[in-house]
């Protein structure tokens, strides 16, 4: 039984009942070409089956490679762009602490991030806190030859071993790679670095339940048996499922499709709890490189409310419509901060005493959606019991399943991304590479 649960019914007066119905042999078409790897892109399925394949020989390497650096370093910096790096740092940064960097907190290392920008402030200042901190490095691309971390690691490469000397520093390294060809590949074997594999068949932005986004996961403290065991639920309901009425990722991708045809082409996906924040990142990423393509898709983007409501809301109320909301809703926290009484009562805020912080937040969201709906913009609504290591690895499975169905509605490739290379080629020329 799954815990997330999908609510579609304010779309309702956007998209009619008969549309639905007409288009459901559609959605369970494209259901039956995914599930039975007949569709386009079948050569990268391979996280389709991910969360029952994988052993816990593996899970049990990647929690010992992860012990092994958490001994030897204060922080661990995660070298990738993109799905190198996305669901790693969405899986993290929702459930650490926010403050984690101002507590005495021993346990674990502090993860950080590299390569996934060419910002040259931003790695030196990386570098600055390297100087003074003990660190290990996990170094994820396929072919090690993408610029931007391809860059950062060759700095971070050079200082550890000036910091460590050669031979320390092949212990605190570890890559993440082809199983057998690219640059990286080559300079594992050659520097005796220890090693995972990027599975040929899973593409960067489906690979966070592979070491990819396993292993920094598992270095921050985390569970990644519960992560697995998450998506290996929402796969179980998705599978047992083949017919709309039962099955929230055709009900979703059905939704989203129907909503682009009625010319909303905005994805405006919104999470009420900041730690939420880079989770939503990942999603842009998974469904922007999905679905862009072939002049088709829905441009996503993302907002954390009620801060957004004070830079974005205006326009989301009463600007162009063209766009819907999906909505994340986290039903408890594991956190409680009464709200004092004041006896002056100044700001008026004393009715709210007998509330938690998390109460007015739900409210909020309530009042939010009525306006939004009232302002004709579609609301679709997923509510997450609780943030956990189960409930993102559900969410996980689940955005992968439906993004897959969505690009096949689209009837395009969900799984390449030849427009990603239009930049590259532009800037190499520049650059004056060979």
């Amino acid at each position: 039984m799954i815990s997330i649960r999908l609510s579609t019914q304010n779309t309702q007066s956007f998209i009619s009942n008969d549309t639905i119905q007409n288009e459901i042999p559609n959605v369970e078409r494209v259901y039956r070409e995914l599930i039975s790897k007949t569709g386009k892109g079948n050569d990268f399925l391979g996280w389709l089956n991910l969360p029952e394949e994988i052993t816990s020989d593996l899970l049990d390497e990647i929690k010992h490679t992860a012990g092994q650096l958490a001994a030897l370093a204060q922080v661990v910096v995660v070298v990738g762009i993109g799905g190198s790096y996305l669901g790693a740092r969405a899986v993290i940064e929702a459930l650490q602490h926010p403050f984690k960097t101002l507590l005495p907190d021993k346990k674990t290392p502090l993860v950080l991030f590299a390569g996934n920008s060419m910002g040259e402030n931003y790695h030196k200042a990386l570098i600055d806190v390297l100087n003074i901190k003990d660190y290990a490095v996990i170094v994820i691309s396929k072919s090690g030859t993408t610029t931007e971390p391809a860059i950062a690691f060759r700095i971070l490469k050079e200082h550890c071993e000036k910091k460590y000397g050669k031979k320390e520093a092949q212990k605190r390294i570890v890559a993440i790679t082809d199983e057998k060809r690219g640059a990286l590949k080559k300079l594992s074997t050659e520097e005796n670095y220890k090693t995972f594999v990027i599975p040929d068949d899973v593409g960067g932005r489906y690979s966070v339940l592979t070491p990819v986004g396993l292993l920094p996961i598992a270095c921050a403290g985390f569970n990644i048996e519960k992560l697995i065991a998450g998506a290996k639920n929402m796969r179980a309901s998705l599978m047992q499922y083949p017919h709309f009425n039962e099955n929230i990722a055709m009900q979703y991708a059905l939704c989203r499709y129907l909503l682009y045809k009625e010319e909303k082409k905005l994805e405006l996906v919104v999470a009420y709890e900041p730690q939420l924040f880079f989770f939503i990142e990942w999603f842009k990423q998974l469904f922007g490189e999905s679905d862009g393509k072939d002049g088709k898709g829905i441009f996503p983007t993302g907002a954390v409310f009620s801060t957004d409501l004070h830079s974005l809301g205006q326009y989301i109320q009463e600007g162009e419509r063209h766009l819907f909301e999906t909505v994340l809703s986290v039903e408890k926290v594991t956190s409680h901060l009464p709200i004092p009484f004041d006896n002056n009562d100044l700001d008026g805020l004393n009715y709210l005493q007998q509330k938690s912080i998390h109460e007015i937040n739900l409210v909020a969201e309530e009042g939010t959606r009525l306006a939004h709906i009232a302002g004709n913009v579609p609301n679709i609504r997923i509510v997450i019991p609780e943030i956990s290591e189960e409930t993102l690895g559900e969410l996980i499975y689940f955005f992968e399943f439906s993004c897959a169905l969505g690009g096949y509605l689209l009837n395009i490739n969900p799984f390449d991304q030849p427009g990603v290379e239009a930049y590259k080629s532009n800037m190499f020329r520049l650059l004056g590479k060979k």
